[in-house]
Formats: structure tokens, C-alpha cells, sequence
């Protein structure tokens, strides 16, 4: 999920979005509660790559031990470990970048819908702006590279047929500048 980070109030996920995280009831059957967590650390926790799944160690160590993705694969490497736990440390102790967050992908939704694109609404990060045509949106990535915008454009077979698109990403990081500056790429297109 690429909620951490992204959703609910201070951004602890989309089961906190979803009122699920009950205090004392999660893998306990207290009605309400989450008993497995997972999130992707390729977003707003370090966006490196890699994610992971919390729950109650009997759980966890099922997955471990009998889950095929875990036995076939490495564990993350140290420093993306590392990122993304300061990544929870910062986002528990700097809420408010949760709602400059929000702002900016509001704001760029708001300015790439203006400036004429097809931008999907999404609870997420991420404002697909949909060209339909896979050739097309590759194309628009290299010239957005170009006129110095990192975007990716993609199509199928990663979505379907005809639904072809730019996904961009906002970050807290980015300022109205950068969002200006994009669009203004966009327009070039």
C-alpha cells in the first residue's frame, strides 16, 4: 500500500484513513482493528524500494519462514532499512509534512487539470495524467527529461490497453515553484 506516509490524519496509512486503527484491538479481535500492516517504502518512506508487513510475531514468522516471495529473495539492503526508519521518525515527529503534502498534490492536480490534461483523482501521491497512447507517453517523458522534469510515462501492459500515462509523483519536498515548473513543461509538450 502506498499509504505510510501518504494517508490518514498524520500519515500512518490507509488503515488509520479507514478509522482501523483501534488503540489495544489489532490481532486481538477486538473488532475494528488491523491484525497485518503492510506498505510499500518506495513512496513517502525513503523512496528507495523495498516494503514491508507488521503484525503480530506468530504472523510474521510464518511469513518468514513459508512465504515465497521472503525465501526467494534478499533482504533490503542496510541503507534503505535505515531510510526508511528515519523516514518514520521524521514523519512521526514533523506531522505537518503530511498537510504540505496534501497541499501540493492538490494544488498540482488543480494546475495540470487548468493547464488542459486529463489528471486522475487519487487518494494517493501520485497524479496520473492520462494520454492514452503508450508511444506517446513515452515519448512526452523523454521531452519533459529534456526540458528538465523527471516523470515516467508508461502503458501497457502495466495498465490497460489505451489507458496510457504520465505518473507523477509530489513530495512534500517540492515547492509551488515546482509544480508551476512542471506544468509549464507540460505545456511545452
Amino acid at each position: 500500500s502506498p499509504g505510510p506516509g501518504v494517508r490518514g490524519a498524520p500519515g500512518r496509512g490507509t488503515p488509520e484513513h479507514c478509522t482501523m486503527l483501534t488503540p489495544g484491538t489489532a490481532g486481538r479481535g477486538g473488532g475494528g482493528g488491523v491484525d497485518m500492516f503492510t506498505g510499500t517504502l518506495g513512496k513517502a518512506l525513503g523512496g528507495a524500494a523495498g516494503g514491508f508487513v507488521a503484525g503480530p510475531k506468530e504472523a510474521i514468522e510464518i511469513l518468514v519462514q513459508r512465504g515465497r516471495p521472503t525465501l526467494f529473495s534478499n533482504a533490503l539492503p542496510v541503507s534503505v532499512a535505515c531510510s526508511a526508519s528515519k523516514a518514520v521518525e521524521i514523519l512521526m515527529r514533523e506531522p505537518q509534512r503530511v498537510a504540505k503534502l496534501r497541499d501540493n498534490v492538490a494544488y498540482a492536480r488543480q494546475q495540470i487539470k487548468q493547464a488542459g490534461f486529463d489528471v486522475l483523482q487519487s487518494p494517493t501521491a501520485i497524479c496520473p495524467i492520462i494520454v492514452h497512447d503508450t508511444a506517446k507517453a513515452i515519448a512526452m517523458s523523454k521531452r519533459l527529461l529534456e526540458l528538465g522534469v523527471f516523470v515516467i510515462g508508461f502503458g501497457f501492459p502495466v495498465v490497460p490497453e489505451g489507458h496510457a500515462r504520465l505518473r507523477v509523483q509530489v513530495s512534500a519536498a517540492h515547492e509551488k515553484s515546482h509544480i508551476d515548473g512542471l506544468v509549464a513543461a507540460l505545456k511545452k509538450l
